[in-house]
């Protein structure tokens, strides 16, 4: 059920807050997504999640969701956890552990270069 739906033209992007009726506890951020997005007839890959939030006693959930024109935007604007908490669990984990490799790497070169200039 959808209870707003603002267009937020200085931010480039459209805000949606609806509600999911009894689905607390039970819905990830993958389905709540593709569930507004085919509700809307929207991209999924446009939708960015920022908060799903249920009550206690109350089975519905409620969502704030981001529908940017452009990806790119987003990327802008929005804080790279937001981004990685909407991935699927394995494709975060892949993303985190390349970037802490190419750390890694960095740091060994950086001291190994640091060895080679002392001698």
């Amino acid at each position: 059920m959808l209870l707003e739906d603002n267009n937020n033209a200085l931010l480039k992007r459209r805000e949606i807050r609806t509600i999911i009726k009894n689905a607390a506890g039970s819905i990830k951020r993958q389905e709540a997504v593709e569930l507004i997005a085919n509700k809307l007839k929207l991209d999924k890959n446009n939708i960015l999640p920022i908060s799903i939030k249920s009550e206690y006693g109350n089975p519905d959930v409620l969502t704030l969701m981001y529908c940017f024109d452009k990806i790119d935007d987003a990327k802008k604007q929005i804080p790279r956890y937001l981004f990685l908490r909407s991935l699927a669990k394995e494709e975060r984990k892949k993303i985190i552990d390349d970037e802490k490799a190419a750390r890694l790497k960095a740091k060994q070169a950086a001291a190994a270069e640091a060895k080679s200039k002392k001698k």
